[in-house]
């Protein structure tokens, strides 16, 4: 895949699914949107963190109350310039501190940490906040993403250690793993 230069006048966001009112910003609109600031730490599944950066960025329930998603909506997908998947649960995305991010410690995000806007959600893992965002899908049902194709958890809750999805025969209880790739 490798790092995007995505071009902020060309970028565009997209809000779509099972909305009412589809919503297409640029990168200039986006960005006077409504913002939150708070300082969370960032955790790959490989068990590295990031420690408390300050994010900024658009909450994604504003997002979603714009478009009037409707109640049939219970996952949301996370489309990426680089053809990355990632979903998450509505409820997660709907969280107060769930953000699409477009600075960290005060300055844009680089290219490497997905410029121009990613999501973050600080109690999910960090494959989960795509780099390079170009779309929030709000969908009837799960969907494989792309590390969730190679096994990963379909949530990804950093306190609860979703890792990897569980084992069959488990009762549906998921267990901590050593990982041993990169998100």
């Amino acid at each position: 895949m490798g790092v995007q230069h995505v071009d902020p006048a060309k970028w565009k966001l997209e809000v779509t699914g099972l909305v009412k009112t589809p919503l297409i910003f640029g990168y200039e609109e986006f960005k006077t949107l409504p913002m939150k600031s708070y300082s969370k730490s960032f955790h790959c599944v490989t068990s590295w963190s990031i420690e408390k950066p300050l994010w900024e960025g658009v909450p994604i329930k504003y997002l979603a109350d714009a478009a009037e998603v409707k109640p049939e909506a219970t996952w949301v997908m996370f489309h990426c310039y680089d053809g990355y998947t990632a979903p998450i649960p509505v409820e997660d995305a709907l969280m107060e501190d769930s953000i699409v991010a477009l600075k960290m410690n005060g300055k844009p995000l680089t290219a490497e940490q997905g410029f121009p806007a990613r999501p973050f959600m600080p109690h999910l893992y960090g494959w989960k906040s795509a780099k390079w965002l170009g779309k929030i899908e709000f969908i009837p049902e799960y969907v494989d993403g792309y590390w969730e194709g190679y096994g990963y958890h379909e949530r990804g809750d950093v306190n609860e250690e979703e890792r990897f999805k569980g084992a069959k025969g488990q009762g549906g209880k998921h267990f901590a793993r050593r990982a041993f790739g990169t998100a």
